[in-house]
């Protein structure tokens, strides 16, 4: 009797309990609930956060796509109101608007009483 009990726990090694099913049963889990159930928060946990980064990331690169938009907008409006208050063009708009002013020739001085 005690000879084949020997040879059924020689038998009963690891890979035999798992393939059986032995290693993993009821009697495992009620065991070992808090570590399974904690293991699993830590899962869950690490998932969440990976989501949420990757996420971010992509509002951090949409944002920065939309920041070089706004700036390329921003200089070609930029030079568009450069050019619109050159003198030239100013004069050219005022002499379409028929308004008869000139630009001065000398610059001006102030009189003086001797």
């Amino acid at each position: 009797m005690a000879q084949t009990n020997t040879k059924q726990k020689k038998k009963d090694n690891i890979l035999t309990r798992i393939l059986y099913g032995r290693f993993l049963s009821v009697d495992f889990f009620t065991r070992h609930w808090k570590a399974i159930a904690l293991g699993m928060l830590m899962v869950m946990a690490y998932i969440t956060n990976r989501y949420q980064c990757l996420t971010r990331m992509e509002e951090i690169r949409r944002l920065e796509q939309q920041l070089e938009v706004v700036e390329t907008e921003r200089v070609r409006e930029r030079s568009t109101y450069m050019s619109r208050i050159r003198e030239s063009s100013m004069q050219e708009l005022v002499d379409t608007m028929h308004l008869h002013l000139k630009i001065q020739d000398q610059p001006p001085f102030k009189l003086s009483k001797n």
